[in-house]
């Protein structure tokens, strides 16, 4: 896919987000960071136990387990939000008509749920693998090459 010129390509996973912007053109892309969001770990501490709860039946010798409450996926999901939000602000603003969104599926699912009209309206593409760790010229060759 081609990454025309000043295109915005948003490169999140639920942890780390990367705002960047196309100053080269559609053939030699040159992609350049403005804007830079990490998300520290949730704290563990918080949480008494990874293990999930017992509830005893009042009757009989009955216990099921509780489900577990994945705080490190609501903070993911959470994250999602103030991406899209990121993207909401910026398109209202006016500062992108073209946007790519790099993200590992479920994150890619998660962002979906939460685009502006403006936003959906501009997007151009869509890459579903996690690039967020990479080198941005890893991250030009793989748009590039989807």
């Amino acid at each position: 896919m081609q990454i025309p010129h000043n295109a915005a390509v948003l490169v999140v996973d639920g942890r780390k987000m990367l705002f960047l912007r196309n100053e080269g053109d559609a053939v030699y892309p040159n992609l350049v960071v403005e804007h830079a969001e990490e998300q520290a770990n949730p704290k563990d501490s918080d949480q008494k136990s990874d293990a999930p709860g017992l509830s005893y039946s009042s009757v009989g010798n009955g216990r099921s387990t509780m489900d577990e409450v994945d705080f490190h996926q609501q903070e993911e999901d959470r994250f999602a939000v103030d991406a899209a939000d990121l993207l909401r602000r910026r398109a209202l603003a006016n500062e992108f008509e073209s946007l790519i969104i790099v993200a590992p599926p479920r994150m890619l699912g998660e962002l979906r749920k939460h685009y502006h009209a403006e936003v959906s309206a501009r997007i151009t593409g869509e890459l579903d693998k996690d690039l967020t760790n990479h080198p941005i010229l890893e991250i030009e060759s793989a748009i590039k090459a989807a």
